[in-house]
């Protein structure tokens, strides 16, 4: 066991600079970890199509490959595993993995004894499994809910590589128990701290619904202007801001037109003043269809913005005290969405108490309160 209570940290995610909530996590993290005196290194497997600007870091950060390592798909079958192609490519893949593999080695070798590996995505864990890690604590992370993991790729890909890490972190209680379910029994949980505590909340005077997110599949952007057809002609003084860029910002537009909500709807692009963005409206919606433990929710409560939103992971449930400081609708019902936000659009005293609410309530999630449970944790996992 380390006397002294300083650590090396090393935060290992698929890119240091990716635009997204988990990148957002892993330098929030690592700022007040840095604050606390632990030696913090960030490092990515690849550089981002899409780069989130993150100014001048306490700590230093790198990354692995020059240029993405080579794709390849599963071998399916007989032709697959005789395609001599795929087969040189499998190759040089392995090959490229090992050499990125001992760099992470280097640097994992040259940390003080009680060091932490924390890797905040799956994929980064195909690197980290490759290199030497004796020493060192190894915690892998789900950043995204059971059911939204259940679809995708990430899932097996947890069950294989998390499976013999130190401890494997949810975002929820909730989730935590299903991983176990799937035979982790190193799972557990530990919720995100809130991203800020702004000094001045929003007035909550301005007739504007709020959405902060990427404009991809997973949030929902589609349902919210379906939710918003319904909305917008009874409140024709009110207007739907939307903060964020993506893939599919041309389509989602062109859905807008369609729908006749050009002169209700504000697409805003990104915003590096997220404050700033939920100062300006009175409520936040969330339209997403699989989330973690959103981010984007808490900076709103914490704005005292009251919060309409999908129920499409325990994280938000968890977060949203439905009735109280926020309303939920099931996933994926644009109608029930619909009636939420109309419901708190109709009473501003409605609107205000919820607001105030919001960002007592979320105060549980303060910064202190989760780098304290992360302190525990490490010290529990080195016994």
């Amino acid at each position: 066991m380390t006397a002294d209570p300083r650590r090396d940290i090393f935060f290992v995610s698929n890119s240091v600079d990716e635009l997204g909530g988990v990148t957002s996590w892993s330098h929030q993290m690592a700022r007040l970890f840095t604050g606390r005196g632990h030696r913090v290194h960030v490092i990515g497997v690849t550089d981002p199509e899409v780069v989130q600007e993150l100014g001048e870091l306490p700590y230093p950060t790198s990354t692995l490959y020059d240029v993405h390592p080579p794709r390849v798909g599963p071998a399916r079958g007989i032709r697959g595993r005789l395609d001599l192609a795929e087969r040189r490519r499998r190759a040089e893949r392995a090959a490229g993995m090992r050499e990125q593999a001992a760099k992470l080695s280097v640097l994992f070798r040259a940390a003080r004894p009680g060091a932490v590996v924390i890797v905040t995505q799956v994929w980064a864990m195909e690197w980290v499994k490759l290199a030497d890690t004796s020493g060192a604590t190894v915690i892998g992370m789900s950043h995204e809910s059971f059911a939204y993991s259940r679809v995708t790729s990430r899932f097996g890909r947890v069950r294989r590589h998390y499976r013999d890490v130190d401890r494997m972190l949810t975002l929820t209680r909730e989730d935590a128990d299903l991983w176990i379910r799937q035979g982790l029994d190193n799972a557990s949980f530990m919720p995100n701290p809130i991203p800020f505590m702004p000094e001045v909340p929003s007035p909550r005077t301005a007739k504007v619904v709020v959405s902060v997110g990427r404009l991809t599949d997973q949030k929902g952007i589609d349902m919210l202007l379906d939710t918003w057809a319904e909305v917008a002609p009874r409140h024709p003084d009110w207007r739907l801001r939307i903060y964020g860029s993506g893939e599919d910002e041309e389509i989602l537009r062109k859905q807008c037109t369609s729908l006749g909500l050009d002169g209700s709807v504000e697409w805003m692009g990104a915003t590096a003043d997220v404050p700033g963005a939920l100062r300006g409206g009175s409520v936040f919606v969330l339209s997403s269809r699989g989330e973690g433990f959103p981010l984007a929710v808490m900076e709103a409560m914490a704005a005292a913005l009251p919060c309409a939103a999908f129920d499409c992971a325990p994280g938000v449930h968890e977060i949203v005290r439905d009735g109280e400081d926020g309303l939920l609708a099931a996933r994926g019902n644009t109608g029930e969405l619909a009636r939420r936000l109309d419901t708190l659009m109709s009473d501003k005293g409605l609107r205000d108490r919820m607001g105030e609410a919001a960002r007592v309530n979320i105060q549980r999630y303060s910064t202190d309160e989760i780098v304290r449970r992360w302190e525990q944790l490490f010290v529990f996992l080195e016994r």
